[in-house]
């Protein structure tokens, strides 16, 4: 086999080394169907021969807006790559305005979209944009399905112009251009080289315990991520079956009716996860919660490598058997890795599912650093909650005077397209700044402390890292949501988002009842009770940044609404726009 130096040489590995019968399973009409190794080639091939006869020349874009992860998605992809052309990715919850800038932008000529939501969302904007055309994964009346490019490539004659088109691709040639979700401002599109991604796939690669050609994996991200993106091609690179997840909803029994080993989150889902276990294990009575509790509380205390002694040891046995063997079950029973990523994921969890027998390996990486530059790995002593792990092969990772994370690598992007000044402000030689602000220590595991952007100063001069603080107050089962604010203020304060499944569930057991959510809000036993939460976590907290008040919003964050980015993480800016009038009644009542 030829060295893997483009994203379309992972298919044929694959084909070479394993010959996968499952490569990719997605759930059709209630009934799941595979492709295998030789399938997805062979389909990667007619879309390619599709796509050359709707002309599509080198650095032409392609775009692709898809609900949900799916088998169609990873054929499309290698088709556009292998003739030179490069795959565009939009996060499909994003705006139908955003949607016109990415493709305008990205010049896309072609789009190729999952279902009639995005088609409708599509069709308000796309005489604004260059489309020639636009094919649909899902049968749509009144559309073109992307079984017409592939009756188009149906004739392999043109299979020889196939071929020479790849052997143009160099491993320095753009790939793909992935629009950054942005936390502010337009969407940035950052451009990936196969070189890129092939090299971040091969130095991930030693940090994953699979088991090469056998294991199982449930894909649930969406596949515009760059991180379930890499995760895809290193799945591919590993012979591990791939299964997409259909719905958050169908999550858990997907979970069972697949058994994956390994599945990859970003930490919101895992915190939904323990979330309803506890609400289960609350449910319980008598002895039965007991050893539930008792469980947990030990799994809060753990630590990798036997590090708590040979008694904790002994009780975690008993706690695995009794409690933790039923949590493993209830994830499909076979799952033995979850990866984290995109966003701190809290210490509390990383300790309990480890104790639990499925540990997170929190991983810290960018879209310009095609992601991955750092994560855990249970091996080797390469573990270390609280960390994102040690930083992975071929990179290298420095800290600059004021604490910055700066990395350097065959990982880090080529520049924002069509965007120089952006890029320079970025970048100083090789070294891309990340923005965000951590520390390596004596073992060389890396620390993430804060995001540069997000820390701020109160009026007495006094610096806040807001993310540690909000990590630690969403450790209450009452939040859902936590924004700290406070720049330029006296004291910080926070918004906060409160958890109503579990708030109402909450008043029920206070013989409490309300008919709104802003009858919640102002509930004098709820207002209590939550600042005996805050009261709690502020103790972690030096004086200057404990949070002194907080307000409660009436409605639910979301990415519809604006307050959250596709990736789950919170628009600051739109977030205090929204409730200005709460941040004036804080500071000035």
């Amino acid at each position: 086999m030829a060295e893997i130096t483009r994203i379309f040489d992972f298919p044929y590995y694959q084909l070479e080394t394993y010959n996968l019968e499952k490569a990719f399973t997605t759930k059709y009409s209630g009934e799941w169907k595979s492709i295998s190794s030789q399938e997805y080639i062979n389909k990667a091939n007619v879309i390619s021969r599709g796509l050359l006869k709707l002309g599509v020349q080198p650095n032409d874009k392609v775009a692709v807006i898809s609900s949900t992860n799916r088998t169609e998605w990873n054929v499309l992809d290698i088709g556009v790559l292998q003739v030179g052309a490069q795959n565009v990715p939009i996060y499909p919850t994003i705006a139908a305005e955003d949607y016109e800038y990415i493709l305008n932008h990205s010049e896309a000529i072609y789009c190729f979209v999952s279902d009639s939501e995005i088609v409708k969302k599509l069709n308000t904007i796309k005489e604004n944009t260059k489309l020639k055309n636009v094919y649909t994964f899902d049968d749509i009346e009144g559309e073109n399905n992307w079984n017409d490019v592939l009756k188009l490539g149906e004739d392999n004659t043109n299979q020889s112009e196939v071929e020479s088109r790849k052997k143009a691709v160099k491993p320095n040639d753009l790939a793909t251009l992935i629009y950054t979700s942005g936390t502010t401002g337009k969407p940035k599109g950052v451009m990936l080289s196969h070189n890129n991604l092939v090299s971040n796939v091969l130095d991930s690669e030693k940090r994953v315990p699979f088991d090469y050609g056998k294991s199982k994996s449930l894909s649930f991200l969406p596949v515009c991520h760059v991180f379930e993106r890499m995760i895809l091609y290193l799945y591919q690179y590993c012979g591990v079956e791939v299964y997409f997840a259909e719905s958050i909803e169908a999550m858990s029994d997907n979970l069972k009716e697949i058994k994956p080993n390994v599945m990859t989150a970003v930490p919101r889902l895992y915190e939904k996860v323990y979330d309803k276990i506890i609400a289960k294990g609350s449910d319980l009575t008598g002895i039965k919660k007991k050893l539930f509790f008792w469980a947990v509380e030990l799994g809060l205390k753990y630590e990798p490598y036997g590090k708590n002694g040979w008694w904790y040891e002994k009780q975690l046995k008993l706690a695995r058997k009794l409690i933790f063997s039923k949590w493993k079950e209830g994830l499909g029973g076979n799952l033995d890795l979850m990866v984290s990523g995109s966003a701190a994921l809290q210490a509390r969890l990383t300790r309990i599912f480890a104790a639990a027998e499925m540990p997170i390996m929190e991983g810290y990486g960018l879209t310009e650093t095609s992601p991955v530059i750092s994560v855990n790995d249970q091996r080797n002593g390469g573990f270390r909650i609280g960390t994102v792990g040690k930083i992975i092969d071929n990179v290298e990772v420095k800290i600059a005077e004021d604490g910055e994370i700066l990395v350097k690598g065959p990982n880090v992007m080529q520049g924002y397209f069509k965007d120089s000044k952006k890029t320079d402000e970025v970048m100083t030689g090789d070294y891309f700044h990340t923005g965000d602000i951590g520390e390596i220590c004596n073992e060389g595991f890396l620390k993430i402390t804060d995001r540069k952007k997000e820390m701020f100063k109160t009026s007495g001069g006094k610096y806040v890292a807001p993310a540690l603080i909000e990590n630690r107050f969403k450790q209450s089962r009452f939040i859902e949501q936590i924004m700290v604010i406070g720049e330029g203020e006296k004291m910080p304060a926070a918004l906060i988002q409160l958890n109503f499944e579990f708030v109402e569930e909450w008043a029920k057991r206070h013989n409490l009842s309300f008919n709104s959510k802003n009858e919640i809000i102002i509930n004098d036993k709820l207002i209590t009770r939550i600042q005996e939460e805050i009261d709690e976590a502020n103790t972690h907290f030096g004086k200057w940044e404990q949070i002194k008040k907080f307000e409660i919003t009436p409605d639910i964050w979301s990415i519809d609404a604006g307050h959250l980015t596709p990736t789950m993480k919170m628009k600051r800016k739109v977030i205090k726009e929204i409730y200005k009038d709460l941040i004036e009644k804080i500071y000035r009542p």
